[in-house]
């Protein structure tokens, strides 16, 4: 039986390559598909601060979700690496125009933005590899999200293409299920744990 990681690695480069079969102009039809079903929850529309994410080239694009939060007024902040915890911080920020090239190649706001507790985010948008209708998700690799969501009390919505739902994912103590998956063809409630 191989352990845990090996299983994990395994599964990240199955789910890249289906992605990677997947034409830019799709992903950018699937991005808006999912976004606007996103800004019909509830959850979504009664939240006041929000995490999102800035998109590497293999996740699904949120910056419209992020424009949109901006434009109703909501406290908007993304992941700002933190090199001296070797954390990420939840960092406001009032335009997209103003990131630039942070840690590992990802955008974030300028090192002096204002930051937000965990504790007080209503919503999180979370990217992720792969996520399974249990809640759980396959990051990187290298658990920060999963350090970052430790703290937080807020609604975590799993953000993904229908490609990178798996039936079943290897978990870790440290693994953080989310509390509901979106998806271009669907918004999944996850049923909590002993359920």
């Amino acid at each position: 039986m191989s352990s845990v990681c090996e299983q994990k690695r395994e599964l990240r480069r199955r789910v890249r390559t289906r992605m990677g079969a997947i034409p830019a102009e799709d992903r950018i039809d699937l991005a808006r598909r999912a976004i606007v079903q996103l800004l019909k929850r509830p959850e979504w529309i009664e939240a006041k601060s929000i995490l999102a994410y800035l998109p590497m080239a293999d996740e699904l694009d949120s910056r419209s979700a992020i424009e949109e939060a901006l434009r109703h007024g909501k406290t908007v902040a993304v992941p700002s690496y933190c090199p001296a915890d070797g954390i990420y911080r939840a960092a406001v920020i009032s335009e997209l125009e103003r990131l630039r090239p942070g840690h590992f190649g990802v955008f974030e706001p300028e090192p002096d933005s204002p930051l937000i507790p965990l504790k007080r985010l209503d919503f999180v948008l979370v990217p992720g590899v792969a996520f399974a209708p249990n809640g759980y998700r396959l990051g990187r690799g290298k658990g920060f999200y999963d350090r970052l969501l430790a703290d937080v009390t807020g609604v975590k919505c799993g953000v993904a293409l229908d490609e990178q739902i798996v039936p079943i994912l290897p978990v870790e103590p440290h693994d953080i299920a989310m509390d509901f998956i979106l998806t271009p063809s669907r918004w999944l409630r996850v049923a909590p744990a002993g359920n």
